[in-house]
């Protein structure tokens, strides 16, 4: 086999090599940030992030909640004034480990403009203070809050989707496995964007696209599943490395893949695991992205091009299941 030819910059789209340096200017404040205490890091990440977590579309009601069993906090967008809303829980990146609702609330409220649904974002624990499955367990509560109370909210509890990207990713497709182990219904769809699914670096990604160049690293990305897991253990449960998993009974998806991403291509395998199992999976990659680039929509035509597909398709499914 012929070796993996590195990539570079050169490689990404101008708007999201644009974004790359702009954030990588923003934590070059911060020289010595890789030895701050974590709570200091995630506070410079937030700062970081917030611009372009600023502007876009207007809510028409935003609310916070702690719901379910365990109390989870949850943020709730409603886009406009309909009595009753279909309904896309969305679960924010960072490695298991960094972000929060905050830093993906621009990416919430586009969906929820773009889709016509109400987003309901989860503040679920951070590793590694709090290890897998405890921030996947309070998901799987919002979600069985959602299905017996959802109604009194004016939240469809029958057309339920879940999406999320990077760790959230993960969370959203292990999501649907846990309430299939448990022998509940899966949910109507998942939107996977750039998914860390497979624990495994073996991937040719992981060659070509690791670097700084392209926002998440081989080593960065070792230290989050470290953060994640109890042990080398839990990289055999399917629930942590949905890579692992029997997808049978796992609902349609659709996959937004960064071209420059080291998990590029464990999102194409398990687009065509899915596929190979007569699941609807949808796999979009954009040329020239990098990891996170969703979140660079301000100023990319290409990450507004993935909203614009990705929403198109989660309402096409939500209205399918009416």
């Amino acid at each position: 086999m012929n070796p993996v030819s590195a990539g570079s910059p050169d490689d990404l789209d101008p708007d999201i090599r644009r974004f790359q340096r702009e954030m990588a200017a923003a934590y070059g404040r911060y020289p010595d940030f890789d030895r701050l205490p974590l709570a200091e890091r995630r506070r410079i990440a937030e700062d970081v992030r917030a611009p372009w977590a600023a502007g876009g579309p207007v809510m028409h009601d935003t609310r916070t909640l702690a719901v379910g069993a365990d109390g989870v906090r949850v943020r709730i967008h409603r886009p406009d004034r309909r009595a009753v809303l279909p309904v896309l829980v969305y679960i924010h990146g960072g490695g298991w480990t960094m972000f929060s609702l905050d830093t993906h609330d621009r990416l919430m409220r586009e969906y929820a403009a773009r889709a016509g649904v109400a987003v309901i974002g989860v503040d679920y624990s951070l590793s590694p203070e709090a290890k897998f499955p405890a921030a996947l367990g309070e998901i799987v509560s919002v979600i069985r809050w959602l299905r017996a109370e959802g109604p009194a909210h004016g939240l469809d509890s029958a057309r339920i989707a879940i999406g999320g990207d990077s760790a959230g990713g993960n969370m959203a497709v292990a999501t649907n496995l846990r309430l299939l182990a448990d022998g509940d219904a899966p949910l109507t769809a998942m939107l996977v964007n750039y998914g860390a699914l497979d624990s495994r670096p073996a991937h040719p990604g992981y060659r070509r696209y690791d670097g700084p160049a392209y926002n998440l690293t081989a080593a960065e990305m070792a230290v989050f599943w470290e953060n994640y897991t109890r042990g080398p253990h839990d990289l055999d449960d399917p629930l942590a490395c949905p890579m692992r998993a029997d997808v049978a009974g796992l609902p349609p998806a659709f996959f937004a893949v960064a071209e420059c991403d080291i998990l590029a291509d464990e999102n194409r395998l398990m687009a065509a695991r899915l596929t190979e199992a007569g699941i609807p999976a949808e796999l979009h990659i954009y040329p020239g992205a990098a990891h996170s680039f969703l979140e660079a929509v301000s100023i990319s035509p290409l990450a507004e091009r993935a909203l614009a597909e990705s929403s198109a398709w989660l309402c096409d499914h939500l209205k399918a299941a009416l």
